[in-house]
């Protein structure tokens, strides 16, 4: 693993964003479902570990617009991923759920990202993991401000 330090060309957040983008994307193509695309997968992903959403609920977690989401949900719905039920107690509300199936598409595509990092983490040595560890720490709060 290379330690450069950036450049004045490309300072650090620059070096870091171009990175994280990386990785993220190496980490979307293990996906348990080739044709589902990344905005599709994030509702199923919201609604394992969330529960149930509305539609505007969902719009407003994902930041698009409800058109949009209800379009995602529709194919969702179609492909047999999710489904609308009315609420019990208003039934001008409908609960947007997982399936059974839709559970699978999110455990599996979790099980082949963490198994494609762990396969890539298991090529470094232990003070470059250890490095990653703290770095894991600090992005969770960068994250979180």
């Amino acid at each position: 693993m290379s330690t450069t330090d950036p450049t004045p060309d490309t300072p650090l957040a620059s070096d870091f964003r171009m990175a994280t983008f990386r990785l993220a994307r190496r980490l979307r193509s293990e996906r348990a479902v080739d044709t589902m695309s990344d905005g599709q997968f994030a509702v199923l992903a919201a609604l394992k570990v969330h529960g149930p959403h509305t539609l505007s609920e969902l719009a407003d977690r994902e930041r698009v617009s409800a058109p949009s989401m209800n379009r995602t949900v529709n194919f969702l719905e179609e492909s047999g991923y999710l489904t609308r039920t009315a609420d019990e107690d208003d039934r001008r509300k409908v609960n947007i759920s997982l399936t059974d199936a839709g559970l699978a598409v999110v455990e599996e595509t979790v099980r082949r990202r963490d198994s494609w990092l762990e396969h890539a983490l298991e090529a470094l040595d232990p003070a470059e993991r250890d490095v990653l560890a703290h770095a894991a720490a600090i992005m969770r709060e960068v994250a979180s401000r």
